[in-house]
Order: structure tokens, then C-alpha cells, then sequence
């Protein structure tokens, strides 16, 4: 029999938030591109939580609106409900979230892939990674991706496959002792890729991941709850979009208490965590209700917060109480909580095990260092959360797109965006726990706020085809009010002082201005916002520039991808074992390998220069 072939110049596979951001990214790249996906009916899922961002995530999602990217003009589509967290520190904290409709939600990006030009989406189900030798490349490879085979005998062919496999490799469910193969009830597993990826000699590892239970609305006591609603003036996530109008669904708020924990402590042994079942780390910030008895004694309760999965369904996320306990604990676990002591499961919570590829094997652009062509995004690199599964997506889509165009690759740098933290701290630390980004991790948060994603992405990406002329030009728009309205706050004299300058007081705001100088309402709140943040913060954000240029010597300064470590016989030990194995690509990389050391560094340093 004949085997059928089709040819792409970028594969995807996987059709989760990873998978439909980088397809996208890589077909409006002018790239032939495929997604394939064992079901097409779960394309752009949301697998556990019915929400988009949230604190540091928010920025995140912000950022892949800013590089063109799917998610924020679809959570503003399909969201119910929509919050700015921490309103009351600084701008560098607001994050915004959504709660989002589950289904419509999954139906916009399903959609939207459907609609790209230059982009197929496939149902199929890949069973291995095609490859053949390659000698003497210059990143040390030494396989090339040619394509993948699917079931059916038939092959796609490409010079850039990118694996988004989400939960999904050897992936194994617990519930209590039961266990079931899938990455996600009611789906299975993929077995044939984690095998692929042993044979080609990758490092594969296990991580677990849990939800909670969905409960029927129709059978909680909501007046027993606290009311939780949506801002009464809800902000959008894509910069497209300058307002929003939409009619909000609240969430509310419940606690545990002494004698769900008793209850959760008296089965600690019939939980697959416990119980040796599970060996593999789960997420620290995201932790099951068994981890939050165990590890927080001292707790008398835990928050939870009931959320709807959409407009038209029953169904209740009860977020905060991600557990794998059996389904009679979890029953009784729910009669004892206030407001819920009636409630009807309609879906019990669950674990889920699954294989990852620790992500140090891969170049700061998500392209593998051993195998040419084969990038990775998402929960295979082992973090955790939709956020940042969609901005390695869109990073990984715009390289492989940019390697068949044989142009540089794009890698957002950390002073540029969380993005570019999260990429770097992946490919430059590991993980060993499912990782999640928050703002503590990026040093330089106040330069990368969540108001002023477009100022600092669109232009480069617009410059390598990665964004619209519509969007950059919303963004030169945008520029153009600002420097408006900086111009007017000059020409404005309070008291003798210019008006930038008497905007700097900490009692004065934007309304304060327009009282004085009523052109200024003219400008656009989002135009406005920025500007008092630059004019406020500009003390701290000129420090944060100087530290900044001051890293660049490291920054600019290149490492050969094959540099010999081994041949500066001062170097200690440890330090070349660390610095072969990332191999990084600029002395400002290196000197953040853990173990490595300032003396390490001038050591590389000197050998640079000789």
C-alpha cells in the first residue's frame, strides 16, 4: 500500500493554547502550516479553570495580544466576567482576569484557526517523529525534523514541526486508587511521541497536574456564599479592543473548615499523592486541598471560589479544591461546606501524571538543540497554566516560520517582556516542578506592566510579520494621543509649574488635570493611564533603564553555541559541566546558570578575548 504524503512547512501538533497560538502565529507569517489534533472538538479547550489570566498571567496574555496573538481578543468575545487584580499597589501589579464562557471560549479559537489563511487544521493522530542524520550543523545537531506519521499510514512533511502536547504523553488520570489513561477525562493518551523522543535521546521526566470538582448550580445555596462580581467598568485584554460591554455573571465564595480537614486527614492514605500511587511533583502554587491540609496545619480554612463554566450550562468550578481523593471523600467533603452541603457533583476531581522534556534541551527560541527544526511549547517544557503555554506557542510559531525564511530567530529579552522571562528561565534553570510565572520573577516589572504590552512588542513584531498593519497602526494611534497629550500637560502652568512636572504629586491625578486644562479629556483613557504611569514612576523606571544598560555588556556580549568550557583549565568543574550542558548564548545568560559564579564568568569572559 501506498503511503499518502502531504508537505507543510510547519507542522503543529497539539490544538491546545500552545498548539492554536503557534499555528496561527506561523501561518500570518506567510508560513504553510498544519495543526493536527486527535479531537477535533477540543481545539483551544480550557481543561481545568474557565479563566484567562489572573496576577503576572494577565501580563502575559497582554503580551501575546501585543505580538498578534489569539487570546485576548478571545476572552474579551467570551468572557463572563472580567477583574483588575491588586488595583491597590502599583501599576506593575494590576493584572487583569476573566472568567470566560468554557464553550464559547473553545468555539472562538476553533474559529479563528479555521478562518487563517495559509493554516490547515486536521483531525489526525501522530504515532512518530521523522528524522535523518545531520553532520557538521552549527548549533551541534545532530538530527534533522523532516515530518511526522500519522495513523492511517500517511506522513506530513516539514522542515519545522513544533510539539504542543499538553498533559497528554503516557499520560495517566487518578481518582482515589482508580486509574485511567488520558491526558483529560473522557480522552486518551499519546504514547507514540514520548517514545519517539527517547529514541532521538531526550531527557523525559514526569510531572502531575490536578482539577476539582464541577458542581450543578441548580443544587448550591448561593445566599449561604459571598458575593464576588466583575468590575463595574471591565477592561480589555486585547488592545484592539477600547471597550467592553457586557453583561456580567458573579462568582462567589465559600470556605472549608475543621471538619472537611479532619475528614481530608483521615484519608490522606486513599490519596494517590499519599499513598505512593503519584511519585511525580505536582505544581507548588496551585496545590491540591490534601497539599493545603498537610502543609498548612495552621489553617482552620481555605478560600474557594465557585465559578460558572458559561452562560448556558449548570456547571460550577469550584476553584480551590483541586483534589485525586476518592469519590466518596469528595462527596462527603461537599456536604460539609457552607453553601455546597446539597450540591450534586457533576464532575469529580481529578490527577493527572504525565511525561514533560525537561526544557534546558532547547535554545532559548524553543527549537531543539540536538534535533534541527523540532520546537516545543507548552506543558511539555513543564510549566503549568494556558498563559504561558500561549506565549511560548506564539514564540515558538513565529520561529519556525522565521527559521524556513532562514532569518535570525525572535526571543523577547527579559527587560522586554514576562515572556522573555519565562523563555529564559526555562531554557536557563529547568524546572523541577510545574513552573508558573509570577511578577516576583521578572527584576524588571515596573518597565513591563500589563498597560504597555503594544508599546513594547508590536513594532517588532510588525517587523518581522508577526502582527497586522491594522494593529500597528492602532498602536502608532496610539503613540500619536500620547505625545498629545504630553505636549498639553507642558504647555499647562499650574502655580508657576509646568503641568508634567505638578502631575508628579502623589495627591495629584489625571481628573486633578482635567480639571485644570479641559483638553486633556480629549485623550483616551488608555492613552491617559499611560501617561500618568510615565510620569509618576519615571524615577524608577530610569533606575530600572540603568540597570539594564548595565547588564547589556553582558547581554551583547555572545557565546559561540559550541564554545569549549573544557579547554579554560581554571574553570571549575562544576562550572563547565553546568555551562556545557545549557550551552547559553550570552554572558548575561550564563552568569544566571545556577551554581555559576562571577568568577566563573570573568574566567569565560577572558577566554572570549584571547
Amino acid at each position: 500500500m501506498l503511503e499518502t504524503t502531504y508537505q507543510y512547512d510547519v507542522i503543529v501538533i497539539g490544538a491546545g493554547h500552545a498548539g492554536t497560538e503557534a499555528a496561527a502565529a506561523a501561518a500570518r507569517m506567510g508560513a504553510r502550516t498544519v495543526l493536527l489534533t486527535t479531537n477535533l472538538d477540543t481545539v483551544g479547550q480550557m481543561s481545568c479553570n474557565p479563566a484567562i489570566g489572573g496576577v503576572a498571567k494577565g501580563q502575559i496574555v497582554r503580551e501575546v495580544d501585543a505580538l498578534g496573538g489569539l487570546m485576548g481578543e478571545a476572552i474579551d468575545a467570551t468572557g463572563i466576567q472580567f477583574r483588575m487584580l491588586n488595583c491597590r499597589k502599583g501599576p506593575a501589579m494590576h493584572s487583569p482576569r476573566a472568567q470566560a464562557d468554557k464553550r464559547g471560549y473553545q468555539m472562538y479559537i476553533k474559529h479563528r484557526i479555521e478562518q487563517q489563511p495559509g493554516l490547515d487544521l486536521r483531525q489526525e493522530t501522530v504515532e512518530d517523529l521523522l528524522t535523518e542524520p545531520v553532520a557538521g550543523h552549527s548549533s551541534g545537531a545532530t538530527q534533522r525534523i523532516v515530518g511526522v506519521r500519522v495513523r492511517g499510514d500517511a506522513t506530513y512533511r516539514a522542515a519545522s514541526v513544533i510539539l504542543t502536547t499538553g498533559t497528554f504523553l503516557q499520560a495517566i488520570m487518578h481518582t482515589g486508587t482508580a486509574k485511567t489513561a488520558g491526558g483529560r477525562a473522557g480522552e486518551g493518551t499519546t504514547a507514540g511521541i514520548s517514545g519517539s523522543l527517547a529514541r532521538l535521546g531526550f531527557e523525559i521526566d514526569r510531572f502531575k497536574t490536578g482539577t476539582p470538582a464541577r458542581l450543578s448550580a441548580r443544587t448550591i445555596d448561593f445566599s449561604a456564599t459571598e458575593l464576588q462580581p466583575g468590575d463595574d467598568d471591565p477592561q480589555p485584554f486585547s488592545y484592539m479592543n477600547q471597550r467592553l460591554s457586557v453583561a456580567q455573571l458573579p462568582c462567589y465564595i465559600t470556605y472549608t473548615n475543621e471538619i472537611v480537614h479532619d475528614l481530608i486527614r483521615a484519608n490522606l492514605h486513599r490519596a494517590p499523592m499519599y499513598s505512593g500511587q503519584i511519585n511525580s511533583r505536582g505544581p507548588r502554587y496551585c496545590p491540591s486541598i490534601e497539599d493545603k491540609v498537610v502543609r498548612f496545619a495552621d489553617k482552620t480554612q481555605h478560600q474557594l471560589f465557585l465559578e460558572p463554566e458559561g452562560r448556558s450550562t449548570e456547571e460550577v468550578y469550584v476553584n480551590g479544591v483541586s483534589t485525586s481523593l476518592p469519590r466518596d471523600v469528595q462527596d462527603a467533603m461537599f456536604r460539609n461546606i457552607r453553601g455546597c452541603e446539597k450540591a450534586v457533583i457533576m464532575r469529580y476531581g481529578y490527577a493527572v501524571e504525565y511525561d514533560f522534556c525537561p526544557p534546558t534541551q532547547l535554545w532559548p527560541h524553543l527549537e531543539s538543540k540536538s534535533v534541527e527544526g523540532l520546537f516545543f511549547a507548552g506543558q511539555i517544557n513543564g510549566t503549568t497554566g494556558y498563559e504561558e503555554a500561549a506565549g511560548q506557542g506564539l514564540i515558538a510559531g513565529a520561529n519556525a516560520a522565521l527559521k524556513i525564511r532562514g532569518d535570525n530567530p525572535f526571543v523577547p529579552r527579559r527587560d522586554e517582556a514576562y515572556i522573555g522571562v519565562l523563555l529564559d528561565d526555562l531554557v536557563t534553570s529547568g524546572t523541577d516542578e510545574p513552573y508558573r510565572m509570577f511578577t516576583s520573577r521578572a527584576e524588571y516589572r515596573l518597565l513591563l506592566r500589563q498597560d504597555n504590552a503594544d508599546r513594547r512588542l508590536t513594532r517588532q513584531a510588525h517587523a518581522i510579520g508577526l502582527v497586522s498593519d491594522q494593529r500597528n497602526d492602532r498602536l502608532n494611534d496610539k503613540l500619536a494621543t500620547i505625545d498629545r497629550a504630553l505636549q498639553l500637560l507642558r504647555e499647562v502652568r499650574v502655580d508657576q509649574t509646568r503641568g508634567d512636572v505638578y502631575l508628579r504629586r502623589p495627591e495629584v491625578d489625571w481628573d486633578v488635570m482635567v480639571g485644570i486644562e479641559p483638553r486633556l479629556a480629549e485623550i483616551d483613557r488608555e492613552a491617559a493611564m499611560q501617561v500618568v504611569y510615565d510620569i509618576k514612576y519615571a524615577g524608577y523606571v530610569d533606575r530600572q533603564q540603568g540597570e539594564i544598560d548595565r547588564h547589556k555588556r553582558f547581554a551583547d556580549k555572545s557565546i559561540p553555541p559550541h564554545f569549549d568550557y573544557t579547554s579554560i583549565v581554571p574553570l571549575r568543574t562544576e562550572a563547565k559541566q553546568k555551562l556545557t550542558k545549557i550551552r547559553p548564548l550570552t554572558l548575561d545568560q550564563a552568569q544566571r546558570i545556577s551554581g555559576i559564579t562571577p568568577a566563573d564568568i570573568a574566567l569565560v569572559l577572558a577566554h572570549l578575548r584571547d
